[in-house]
Formats: C-alpha cells, sequence, structure tokens
C-alpha cells in the first residue's frame, strides 16, 4: 500500500513535526518531495506552485490548508471540481493587522506623517500641520470579519464609532450599525475613515474604483490592508488629485512590488508600507493552532473543524 503524504512547503518546528506525527501516526511528514512523491499528497499544508500541476492530477490530495487568511490565487474552482477541502490561516493576522491599521490612524490623525516628512527636510511646521481628534470618529469598516471585530474593539478604546460592511449586511457585535456591500456607496459620504479588509473575490476585483471614490467625504482617510487587486490604483490617483479624499495609507498594491514609476512615491497624501500590516509574531504557534486542530478532525472523521474556505465563495 502506498504511503501517505502529509506536504509542508516550509519548515517547522520539530515541537509541531512531533504533534503531526502523534494526530497522523498513518501518514509520512515531507518538506521536500520526489516525483515518485505527488502521486500520494493527501495533504498539503501551504501551496506550492512548482507542483501544483501533478497535485491537481492526483486523485490523492483530498484537504490543503492555506498558510495565508487570502486564498484568491490558489485554483479553488479545480479544488471544488475534485472535491479537495480547503482551510486558511484566518485569524492569524488580525492582531497585527488591527494594530496596523490603528498606528495609521493614530499617525495621520496626529500629523506624524507630516511631521517626518518635515523633519527630513528640516522644516518646522509650528502648529501648520493636520489635527484631528479620534473622539466621535466614524470608522467604516469593509469587512466584519475577524479582523475588522478586532479594530472595532481597537476604536471603541479611543471612542471612535465604528461602522461596519459585509455581503449581506447582517449584524455583528462591536458595530454601530452594519451595511451590505451593495449599499457602500450609500454610507461611505458620512465616513470619517474607511478601512478596506475584504476578501478578493469577482465581486471585490476593482471594487474601490473612481466612482466610489466620488462618494467619499473630502477629508476622508482611506486604508487598504485588503487585497491589493480590489484597488484600482489609477483611479484612487485621480481622486486624491481631485481632493475627492484626504489620504490614502497603502499596504497592498496591484502589483507588487509598488513599480518606481507608479505616482503613489511622490504623493505627499499618500502612505506606502510593503505589504507588513500581517507580520506576526510567533507565526508558526499560531498557524499549528489551527492547522493540528484541524488535522485531528480530518483523520477522524474526513472533516474540517475550524476556518473551512467556502470554495464557490473565496473565503
Amino acid at each position: 500500500m502506498a504511503e501517505k503524504i502529509i506536504y509542508l512547503d516550509r519548515g517547522f518546528r520539530q515541537e509541531f513535526i512531533d504533534k503531526m506525527t502523534e494526530l497522523a501516526p498513518n501518514y509520512v511528514i515531507k518538506t521536500e518531495l520526489e516525483p515518485t512523491d505527488l502521486m500520494n499528497v493527501e495533504i498539503s499544508l501551504g501551496w506550492n506552485r512548482q507542483y501544483e500541476r501533478e497535485l491537481l492530477a492526483s486523485p490523492g490530495l483530498k484537504w490543503v490548508h492555506s498558510i495565508s487568511a487570502g486564498v484568491d490565487t490558489l485554483p479553488l474552482t479545480a479544488f471544488s471540481e475534485k472535491g479537495i477541502l480547503l482551510s486558511n490561516g484566518s485569524g492569524i493576522h488580525s492582531e497585527s493587522i488591527a494594530e496596523h491599521i490603528m498606528g495609521v490612524i493614530l499617525g495621520y490623525s496626529r500629523g506624524l506623517f507630516q511631521a517626518q516628512k518635515a523633519q527630513a527636510k528640516k522644516e518646522w511646521l509650528g502648529t501648520h500641520v493636520h489635527y484631528q481628534p479620534l473622539e466621535k470618529q466614524k470608522l467604516l469598516i469593509i469587512g466584519t470579519g475577524q479582523i475588522g471585530k478586532m479594530v472595532a474593539d481597537k476604536a471603541d478604546s479611543f471612542s471612535m464609532v465604528s461602522y461596519g460592511i459585509n455581503t449581506t449586511g447582517h449584524p455583528v457585535e462591536g458595530f454601530s450599525q452594519t451595511y451590505s456591500l451593495n449599499e457602500v456607496e450609500k454610507v461611505v459620504a458620512d465616513m470619517d475613515i474607511i478601512v478596506n479588509i475584504l476578501p478578493l473575490t469577482e465581486q471585490t476585483k476593482g471594487f474601490f474604483n473612481y466612482e466610489l471614490f466620488k462618494k467619499f467625504a473630502s477629508h476622508a482617510l482611506f486604508i487598504n490592508v485588503g487585497r491589493g487587486a480590489s484597488l484600482k490604483t489609477a483611479d484612487l490617483v485621480q481622486a486624491l488629485n481631485e481632493e475627492q479624499l484626504a489620504f490614502a495609507a497603502l499596504d497592498v498594491f496591484e502589483e507588487e512590488p509598488l513599480p518606481e514609476k507608479s505616482p503613489l512615491w511622490e504623493m505627499d497624501q499618500v502612505l506606502i508600507t510593503p505589504h507588513i500590516a500581517g507580520l506576526t509574531s510567533d507565526f508558526q504557534n499560531k498557524l499549528m493552532t489551527i492547522f493540528l486542530a484541524n488535522l485531528k478532525s480530518y483523520v477522524t472523521n474526513q472533516e474540517l473543524k475550524i476556518n473551512e474556505v467556502a470554495l464557490q465563495k473565496g473565503y
């Protein structure tokens, strides 16, 4: 009988390898695959494009666990057609991304970004700096999942008022009010800060376009920590030049790294960070909390306990 393989697309600490072996004693754990191994991979932790064609052609692959929360780069249609289970790392980066968002809000609201640029030019700004109190600021969080809820919780500490956007508009604890994705144009005009944490789906590709930015309040701060392709970069540049919004803090981009020729680099009303919002301490331990719980469930009944992705929805 052929051996059943759990493939890891990167190295993990021995303590986690030992736990996998304990939970799944009938499996062989490998971080490198020979051509003869590919037909025997049943579980893949991470997704290595080098092996994609062979793994999808194999009848053995049953479950893929994505390292990240976003799964839009994976072959979801093929997974669905072959009945392959998919789970993700949703929740691992919640604290880090929420802190990043609050850092941006504080930095902008206290004029710290302006001050840093002025310092580089040895320019004393005096009181000519942007300032806005956080109390009673209206914060629209587009994406009310684990990250969105954590942002709302932290914003509450500053007496901000959080509103949410999700697919159906269903209520979510911690939000003053929630709206459906189709209602966003009616909501943004009344918001001081808009944060995008949406997953990338067919519905959300290019979601943030010029027509939507035209609905923003002219003083609005826009923060994108969702997916780069949910934003039409050229439309944002145009909207900023026309003062349809005041400032954009961008951590993800349509093309990464951001090309040197992009006008975003030269814009005073833009903060660029190099896709670092999700940098997380003790990442392996957080990832394994999810994966090992699912491994135990999978070995027992071929079902996943947490973070199973609905392949038709893409999240």
